[in-house]
């Protein structure tokens, strides 16, 4: 997976920075008083930052997956070729 996360404006986001950013916009439709197009900006951002996060987390997960499968895989071999000795 690459280092950042593109946006629809073509800013790179990091993961820590995106889920901040999405705090933030919560926390500002939860208050309300805002317009509705303002809340609907919002919204489309909040959006927007939620699909940053998914993409970091499943390439966190990806990885996760990969590093534990290349683990298995070396213990199922050592125990094939290392479990004969008594």
């Amino acid at each position: 997976m690459a280092g950042t996360a593109e946006t629809a404006g073509g800013a790179s986001l990091g993961y820590e920075q995106a889920r901040d950013e999405l705090v933030e916009v919560v926390r500002r439709l939860e208050a309300g008083g805002t317009s509705l197009e303002e809340s609907l900006a919002l919204w489309e951002r909040g959006e927007e930052l939620a699909a940053v996060c998914r993409h970091w987390l499943e390439g966190a997960r990806a990885r996760l997956d990969s590093a534990l499968a290349a683990r298995e895989a070396a213990e199922a071999a050592e125990a094939r070729g290392g479990g004969t000795e008594e």
